[in-house]
């Protein structure tokens, strides 16, 4: 549409000629020279450029400011006092959270100097789990190995074994097994597996032979009366075994664990002291080990990135770090906040990993493909 042109101005006193105040958009009704554009560009840097957008909210500006070192130097907080370094790690991937919240305060309070801020923490969490956003799995690989903590109240063990045994995994590790529920797995679990062992509350079912399955002491039983105790009751409270699997490419060592539980408590704080303890003679067991080939299925407690357990982190490699999507949740199973079940490898390689659907226990079941 043409232009309409705006009517003159009216003339001076001096009889100099009517000039045009300005090309109007007959569509838009707006002024659209190249003057009037370059005048809103300069409204805006002087806006910008103000003091008062860079003073406001200080106290979102500071916490912006601190989110960034928080996430970043996780390991120096220490764990004097309620295990906080711990906890903090533990859930350290929601910290992300707060970014979007401080964000939100900083357009409420116009705060030019919050704003900037938040690019600390955003840079922050890209890097330490930017990577865990993109799917990296490759193939299906040559064997599938699941775990599983089926829970000690599970309502219907049956259904869940059922489930396990569709999974398609070919050896499969599970936790919290109850002498009341044992013969429910074995039972439903026979069909798929020929092969199993069950040592205290944990056991191994498999479709390749196994041999030289034994306990592996984790410090479960401790304490001034642990001597004492008859054979059995410790034997009945066993939390990790190792077995061979005879595959097709020679020995595999498996091992399968349920570390000690973590608390928090109002008045003790995160409570950790069994759980590490049982990690840390885990480190040992799994250092001792002659087997180049060696996978960890288990429910550990916890996540990776807790410093309780870099002695394993520097041992095995996670299946789900290394060839999962995203950061693979499993508990609890109703909204999974922290990945504490896991499959960790050394001498293998991850070539895929996921989490299965849920059944009867408050985890997740979590598998993973192998390959040589």
């Amino acid at each position: 549409m043409t232009p309409e042109p705006v009517p003159l101005a009216p003339s001076s006193s001096s009889g100099a000629p009517p000039q045009p105040l300005a090309t109007r958009d007959a569509g838009s009704g707006s002024c659209s020279g190249p003057g009037t554009r370059r005048a809103r560009v300069r409204r805006v840097l002087r806006r910008a450029s103000r003091p008062e957008p860079w003073r406001r909210a200080p106290l979102l500006t500071a916490s912006a400011l601190l989110l960034g070192p928080v996430m970043l130097l996780h390991g120096w907080i220490p764990n004097r006092t309620g295990n906080l370094g711990s906890l903090v790690e533990t859930f350290l991937p929601w910290f992300g959270l707060c970014v979007p919240v401080l964000l939100a305060g900083a357009l409420w309070r116009r705060s030019a100097a919050a704003t900037a801020a938040l690019l600390l923490p955003v840079a922050v969490w890209l890097h330490l789990f930017g990577g865990l956003l993109a799917d990296r799995s490759g193939g299906a690989g040559d064997l599938t190995v699941a775990t599983h903590n089926v829970g000690a109240g599970n309502p219907d063990p049956a259904d869940t074994a059922r489930d396990l045994a569709a999974s398609g995994a070919d050896v499969l590790g599970l936790e919290e097994v109850t002498p009341e529920d044992r013969a429910t797995y074995e039972e439903e679990l026979a069909g798929t597996y020929p092969y199993h062992a069950v040592l205290g509350t944990v056991g191994v079912w498999s479709r390749l032979p196994l041999s030289q399955t034994r306990p592996v002491d984790i410090a479960t039983d401790v304490g001034p009366l642990a001597d004492t105790r008859p054979a059995g009751a410790t034997a009945a409270e066993n939390r990790a075994l190792r077995t061979t699997v005879a595959t097709g490419d020679g020995p595999l060592a498996v091992y399968v664990v349920h570390l000690g539980s973590a608390r928090v408590n109002p008045r003790a704080g995160f409570r950790t002291d069994t759980r590490d303890r049982n990690a840390r003679a885990l480190g040992e067991a799994l250092a001792a080990e002659r087997n180049g080939r060696v996978v960890l299925l288990g429910d550990l407690n916890g996540t990776l990135d807790d410093r309780a357990f870099a002695g394993l982190a520097a041992r095995l490699d996670s299946a789900q770090e290394t060839a999962g999507a995203g950061f693979g949740f499993t508990w609890p199973a109703g909204f999974p906040v922290a990945r504490i079940d896991h499959v960790l490898v050394r001498g293998v390689r991850a070539e895929s990993a996921w989490v299965l659907p849920a059944t009867g226990s408050d985890h997740l079941p979590v598998a993973a493909g192998i390959s040589w």
